[in-house]
């Protein structure tokens, strides 16, 4: 098992494997179709669509040891999230796309979310052959937005009003960070 852990931050954030005791927390906030996270992470998806999904997933988590590409957000000994990665095909042009979610919303804005995507940022540096990071979201999503800027994240692409959540049209978001660029995660 891999642990990394940030130690300035007010609360400790440490990127984990995901542990059998986790599961009950993991199938609560992802299976729950009012959970607030899903008003910001692709609210554009269906509901319907996303709980089934999640549904599934949960079900692979449960029979599934743990994935070096996916690791619990831990709070103070708590899962709050999960981050996870995936590599950009042509397998081995070094692109790697991330992603990360905060399911408690009692997290967000705290930092949380910066100090995971740093975490995530470094240990996927340090275990693949990562060139280039992208993260993805839609313009509504400015929490994430904001995180990703503070990391060095710049934004490369931006597709105009081609996300629909509410009935408000709003951008697709994709920013992304060369390894040369990154400074690594403050200590």
């Amino acid at each position: 098992m891999r642990g990394v852990t940030r130690s300035t931050s007010p609360l400790p954030v440490t990127l984990r494997d995901r542990r059998p005791d986790d599961l009950p927390i993991l199938s609560r906030w992802l299976t729950d179709p009012g959970a607030e996270w899903r008003r910001w992470d692709a609210p554009y998806f269906h509901a319907r669509t996303t709980t089934q999904t999640m549904q599934t997933y949960v079900a692979h988590l449960a029979q599934t040891p743990p994935d070096p590409d996916e690791q619990v957000i831990d709070v103070d000994g708590e899962c709050v999230g999960m981050v996870n990665r995936s590599e950009e095909p042509p397998e081995g042009g070094g692109w790697w796309d991330l992603g990360i979610l905060i399911y408690d919303p009692a997290h967000w804005g705290s930092g949380v979310g910066t100090r995971a995507l740093g975490l995530w940022v470094q240990d996927t540096l340090d275990w693949t052959d990562a060139h280039v990071l992208t993260v993805t979201t839609w313009s509504g999503n400015e929490r994430m937005i904001r995180a990703a800027r503070r990391l060095g994240f710049r934004e490369c692409c931006r597709v105009r009003e081609a996300r629909v959540v509410g009935g408000v049209r709003f951008d697709s978001v994709r920013l992304d960070l060369l390894r040369s660029e990154w400074e690594g995660v403050q200590a």
